[in-house]
């Protein structure tokens, strides 16, 4: 993470989107991500804010977030909108985006974890009712490495590999890709908004669902991640057929790549999930499944 953007035409064009005399106030860095920058700009007269990404050379993810966040536009106000996009001038090769700031921060250390996963699945539900008329053109998961055969690896990969024709042949809705609750913001101890679509695609409800129990289990256990499922069911108004198999496919997916999720968890406040306790928490999860 950079403390300041390296571009500034994204932040001149911050102040030019808030209005003629808008002036920019303040710039912060934000934690968490992957792969983007992400910065908080502030604005005065008027006094506005916006989110700045920024994405390294070879990155196709500015492009894919463009366009799905056009097609969302705004997805009754659960998504930011996109403002501007752009390449940066003083550092060639890199991308970014303005998009709107969604109220709230990241919070994966809540005072009521049950109430939180609880919140999750609402929102997740919520997401997966997208109407398809918003989708088209949309990527499948399935055309992505990610959500490949290729892709698992593992203890229970030939459990997953045995069942790809069901795991495939499942209903597509609208899929974020990355649904872990490091992507999502909330206020005041409601989920205020998911973020990061650069992923959003179409693709099975448990492509989502699995990847957020995971997620759930890693930082606190099962029966925070079934508070997830039974709230995601309600709110979706329908049952997920063999959760066991989602679960399972989620945890192929990440077996080989689960402790470099450990600075997204630690700038988050989770610094106690080093690379040796998620690896035995991953473990444990796909042992748990396998029995």
């Amino acid at each position: 993470m950079h403390d300041v953007p390296r571009s500034s035409a994204a932040v001149e064009r911050a102040a030019g989107l808030a209005g003629p005399g808008a002036t920019v106030q303040g710039i912060r860095a934000l934690a968490g991500g992957a792969h983007a920058c992400t910065y908080l700009i502030r604005t005065a007269n008027p006094e506005q804010e916006f989110i700045l990404r920024e994405f390294p050379p070879g990155d196709e993810a500015a492009r894919d977030e463009a366009r799905v966040l056009a097609a969302l536009d705004g997805l009754d106000g659960l998504a930011p909108r996109l403002r501007a996009k752009g390449v940066s001038g003083e550092r060639p090769g890199w991308s970014w985006l303005l998009i709107t700031r969604l109220p709230g921060v990241a919070d994966i250390t809540p005072g009521q974890p049950s109430v939180w996963s609880a919140q999750l699945g609402e929102a997740l539900g919520q997401v997966h009712g997208t109407a398809g008329h918003r989708l088209a053109g949309f990527p499948s998961v399935f055309g992505r490495l990610e959500g490949s055969l290729a892709a698992v690896s593992g203890p229970a990969a030939s459990t997953v590999a045995a069942s790809w024709d069901l795991l495939a042949g499942a209903s597509a809705v609208l899929t974020h890709y990355d649904y872990w609750s490091g992507n999502t913001v909330w206020e005041r101890g409601a989920l205020t908004g998911v973020v990061d679509w650069s992923g959003g695609a179409v693709g099975p409800r448990g492509f989502d669902v699995g990847w957020c129990r995971l997620d759930l289990y890693l930082l606190y256990d099962e029966h925070i991640a079934d508070v997830f499922l039974d709230s995601y069911q309600t709110a979706s108004r329908s049952v997920l057929a063999d959760v066991r198999l989602w679960d399972l496919w989620a945890v192929t997916r990440s077996h080989q790549i689960v402790e470099s999720w450990v600075p997204n968890y630690r700038d988050l406040g989770r610094a106690d999930l080093t690379a040796k306790e998620l690896r035995k928490r991953h473990n444990a999860w796909t042992d748990r499944l396998l029995s």
